[in-house]
């Protein structure tokens, strides 16, 4: 798949497989866990127990979730223009963020173990300013890319090609004199410890 400015781009059918793995690995740790303990040290009252009370809420959150993933799967996409990388997801709650390059300042590859033997990654997208109890959590993941590498560069090739947020907020016509402030400064601070003194 190659990045095209304008144009949707869907993340790889390889993520459903992901949602799809860690949902049944939840559900075979909750089988471990609760199921075999009771199967092998329990009574049949104890299982049926089991059965009823944490199970039920279990099975119908995991069809839900057999349910839900190829719906949230369909509502994910990121669009890359000239001056901005723009990104949609969500189901029931549908979140649009728009990201300008000029605020980048980190993008890194995400792919963990399992990830890495479906062949897709996520790209974490940094910005200046954001603010999170993570320092490194990103304001943009995008996830499932078979194509990681060239989207990574795709995008730092449209932040090099950017000013940066600080510098476009100086009136072009009128450059700061940041030496000569530094020298009124010091001035001012020479006269009042020249009072005290």
């Amino acid at each position: 798949m190659t990045v095209k400015l304008g144009e949707d781009i869907k993340p790889s059918v390889q993520l459903k497989k992901l949602y799809y793995m860690y949902l049944f690995a939840g559900m075979a740790i909750f089988v471990l866990l609760f199921v075999v303990p009771f199967l092998a040290f329990g009574t049949y009252d104890a299982l049926f127990v089991i059965a009823i009370f944490p199970g039920i809420p279990v099975l119908i959150g995991f069809v839900i979730a057999l349910i839900w993933i190829p719906m949230y799967y369909n509502t994910i996409s990121y669009r890359f223009s000239h001056s901005e990388m723009v990104w949609k997801r969500g189901v029931w709650f549908r979140k649009t963020g728009v990201v300008p390059y000029n605020r980048i300042t980190n993008v890194d590859i995400d792919q963990g173990p399992v990830s890495r033997k479906l062949g897709i990654a996520s790209i974490k997208v940094q910005t200046a300013g954001y603010s999170s109890p993570s320092a490194r959590a990103a304001e943009i993941r995008i996830d499932g890319m078979t194509n990681f590498d060239e989207v990574r560069d795709v995008i730092m090739t449209y932040v090099r090609g950017q000013k940066p947020m600080a510098v476009e907020t100086y009136d072009k016509d009128e450059p700061a004199d940041v030496v000569g402030e530094l020298v009124k400064i010091r001035k001012l601070l020479e006269k009042r410890g020249g009072r005290k003194g």
